[in-house]
């Protein structure tokens, strides 16, 4: 299951405010904890403790905070664009402007680095991210990702 059959356009946030890494984990933590029926607390928890390991900004202004909650929750997956782009850390020093937020089930760990692997795939494509910061709408970004992330996203051709 590619990252565009995990991602509709309610998963999409357009021009979210942060005015840090902390702040953008919190609001992504209460955005997820509204939809998962859990608390927000325990998200940002999880997210925080996977932080604590190491940076999950991948570059070129991407991050990919994740964890694994304990439990049988549905897998959710955010993607957002930063109004403004924020210091997240990163290995090559670069603001992060684009965030795809990965929750997943404890209880069903299977599914869990095939779908990191596929949205790091789906993001490796410079096209792609240069797409992803220019679309207009919630839409525009699933059909990108349905473009770059679907199973013959090694194909696609730039127009």
């Amino acid at each position: 299951m590619s990252i565009a059959d995990r991602v509709s356009a309610d998963d999409v946030i357009l021009n979210l405010e942060a005015t840090d890494k902390r702040d953008l984990l919190e609001t992504l933590a209460g955005e997820a904890a509204r939809r998962l029926d859990r608390p927000k607390s325990e998200i940002l928890g999880a997210l925080q403790d996977r932080e604590a390991l190491g940076s999950t900004a991948l570059g070129r202004g991407v991050a990919l905070p994740h964890a694994r909650l304990v439990g049988d929750h549905p897998p959710l997956m955010l993607v957002a664009r930063l109004r403004r782009p924020i210091d997240y850390e990163s290995r090559d020093e670069e603001p992060v402007d684009l965030v795809i937020l990965v929750l997943w089930p404890d209880a069903s760990p299977e599914g869990f680095l095939p779908a990191l692997s596929d949205t790091c795939r789906a993001l490796r494509e410079p096209q792609a991210l240069r797409r992803l910061r220019a679309a207009a709408s919630a839409e525009e970004v699933r059909a990108l990702f349905e473009r770059y992330g679907g199973a013959d996203a090694g194909s696609a051709e730039d127009e």
